[in-house]
């Protein structure tokens, strides 16, 4: 079966829906639609009308691209009051050789949480920490190995229910099954991951239109994450202040002119446009620069407070993501601020090659992880739709020996 995902991050400003196929440990993108979004406030919906006109959009424009229509999603949920425990639980393995396998791990890990989480929260992720043999052997993979009982030690991840039920209902309206919910600093962990942050501490800064999520990893494990509420759409505002301009042009300005460091700004390069009152003005590169680096510095400062806050262990590395970190020279402004630690993730996804989509492209990845720890395969199409999907009955048969048969060889075998 063809691992076929679709992935949905809720945003205040825009929504992202994405379709990926996982070959090989790859990710591969299938489409990528994001579109502007509506009756939505940090991630929760407050106005569902609107909402539901913004992810019709989506859906849409994905069916068009694809080909069929998406009735089942990850959805990205706000991760505001998150709170992540220390937890352990165990299982006697009953099979006749004591083998064990993937359903034992999932009985352990169900087993740490019973009976500990509150009809007002959702369980959103248990992470796995330890697990041991017969109370006494520390293995990093339990698979296989024979035992007549396993604990696994871990960490669960849970939050107020009220951040999942708007979008779970909002979304069952429009007919589409949510699979599983995510939060976005497991998405941007696992978008950004490498061998390294497994063995370390550090933090990943998403900053978003109207927040800005902060979370601490020790060694791949969630352990704290808190939202502060100042996001990139401050600037928009700031510079729509400052030079008059409405919203729109303000936005047009941060991304078409600012950028993150004042030693490359040229006060020569410059954008003419007219201001609220019809006036033709001209802004310099300079001065927006100026303007969004006044705000950026304020975000970051709360930033590095709230690090403080989340944890006391040294610090290896410092991620930042979200769609402001696209800006020019942002790279420059990260290690400003956080020294050597610091850098600006990279999202390297071809077809959705912007770190807006770092949470969307995580999710998939992260899912992928879950169906792997239960050995269970998964497609948003079943077989027959994955048939139609791959064009089986319609494709052109290319000759091995022609220069677009090597040319397809080529991209496709390697």
């Amino acid at each position: 079966m063809r691992k076929i995902f679709a992935s949905l991050d809720i945003g205040s400003c825009s929504i992202k829906l994405i379709v990926g196929e996982i070959q090989r440990n790859k990710l591969n993108i299938l489409s990528c639609v994001d579109v502007l979004s509506g009756g939505i406030k940090k991630g929760f919906i407050v106005n569902n009308e609107s909402a539901e006109l913004a992810l019709k959009d989506a859906f849409a424009k994905t069916e068009e691209m694809i080909g069929l229509p998406i009735k089942e999603v990850l959805v990205n949920v706000p991760c505001y009051n998150l709170n992540c425990f220390i937890s352990s639980g165990s299982t006697t393995i009953t099979s006749d050789d004591k083998v064990i396998k993937h359903s034992d791990v999932i009985h352990a890990m169900q087993g740490s949480v019973y009976n500990k989480i509150n009809d007002n929260q959702e369980l959103v992720s248990i992470l796995p920490t330890k697990y041991l043999i017969n109370d006494e052997e520390a293995v990093t993979s339990p698979i296989n190995m024979v035992a007549n009982k396993l604990t696994v030690n871990d960490v669960a991840v849970i939050i107020p229910k009220k951040n999942t039920e708007a979008i779970i209902k909002c979304l069952e309206k429009l007919k589409i099954k949510v699979i599983d919910v995510v939060v976005s600093p497991l998405a941007d962990y696992y978008e950004f991951r490498n061998e390294s942050m497994a063995k370390e501490v550090g933090a990943i800064v998403n900053v978003g239109s109207s927040s800005t999520t902060v979370s601490i990893f020790n060694k791949g494990i969630l352990t704290a994450s808190e939202v502060i509420d100042i996001g990139s759409n401050t600037i928009d505002n700031d510079i729509a202040y400052i030079f008059k301009v409405s919203k729109k042009d303000a936005n047009y300005l941060k991304e078409k002119l600012v950028v993150a460091d004042l030693h490359i700004a040229e006060p020569s390069e410059s954008i003419m446009l007219e201001d609220v009152n019809g006036n033709s003005i001209k802004v310099s590169q300079y001065d927006a620069s100026a303007v969004a680096l006044s705000r950026l510095n304020e975000i970051f400062n709360l930033v590095k407070k709230q690090i403080n806050l989340l944890t006391k262990k040294e610090i290896s590395y410092i991620i930042v993501t979200g769609g402001i970190s696209e800006l020019g020279s942002f790279s420059s402004f990260v290690e400003n601020v956080f020294g050597s630690k610091g850098r600006v993730g990279n999202v390297s996804e071809i077809g959705a090659r912007h770190n807006k989509y770092s949470v969307a492209l995580g999710m998939m990845k992260y899912y992928n992880s879950r169906l792997k720890m239960r050995d269970a395969e998964y497609s948003i199409f079943s077989l027959e739709e994955q048939e139609e999907f791959g064009g089986a009955h319609r494709r052109v048969n290319i000759s091995d020996n022609s220069l677009l048969g090597k040319i397809y060889g080529y991209f496709f075998d390697n």
